[in-house]
């Protein structure tokens, strides 16, 4: 490959970089305030700068753009806490984790409860899955058994807490509320007693 085309593709996937990163923006702000993922790919697109044929082409459609959006969010700034989860840190990562998600509660629980639940829902056990594959997440090592299936029930389980936490109030939820059923959940399912 010449150094000029290695250029051109470098550069093309900083435009795709920016596109993305501007489409979750939008995506982000959009069902922030107005509390609905019922917002048309039109306007996403508007408010990120961009045509529909790009949001069609880069996700195929507005529920896949909503579930990426999320990751995107909760990969920058929830899995960060993750790799270091072990006994002596977890009461305080599952803490900073409930501020995170009480902080957007209105994007989180536009999504748990539109169109897109079941596309949040299969993206956040993929990444989860793909982060614990790469780093190992020290609290699931202490959790039995070590398979697929019981880490999709560990993420699914952790969701659906976190789904009923988001729902319980129309106010910005008590995140000690969700830390205190998150960390219960940790003593329970691994041999992990939180400080």
């Amino acid at each position: 490959m010449s150094q000029h085309s290695s250029q051109v593709m470098a550069g093309g996937d900083r435009r795709v970089r920016r596109t993305r990163a501007a489409l979750f923006e939008a995506a982000v702000r959009l069902v922030s305030e107005r509390g609905t993922t019922s917002i048309a790919v039109t306007e996403l697109a508007d408010a990120a700068g961009v045509s529909r044929q790009v949001v069609y082409l880069q996700f195929g459609d507005r529920e896949s753009l909503l579930a990426a959006a999320a990751m995107d969010l909760t990969e920058r700034e929830l899995y960060p806490l993750l790799p270091d989860l072990g006994e002596d840190t977890l009461r305080h990562r599952i803490h900073s984790a409930a501020r995170h998600l009480a902080g957007h509660h209105r994007f989180y629980r536009a999504l748990v409860t539109g169109s897109c639940g079941f596309a949040l829902r299969t993206a956040a056990i993929r990444s989860f899955e793909d982060l614990h594959r790469r780093n190992p997440v020290p609290v699931l090592e202490n959790m039995r058994p070590h398979t697929a299936a019981a880490g999709t029930f560990l993420v699914g389980g952790v969701m659906a807490v976190i789904d009923d936490w988001l729902l319980e109030t129309e106010r910005e939820p008590d995140p000690t509320v969700l830390a205190e059923r998150l960390l219960a959940m940790a003593a329970h399912f691994t041999d992990l007693r939180p400080r």
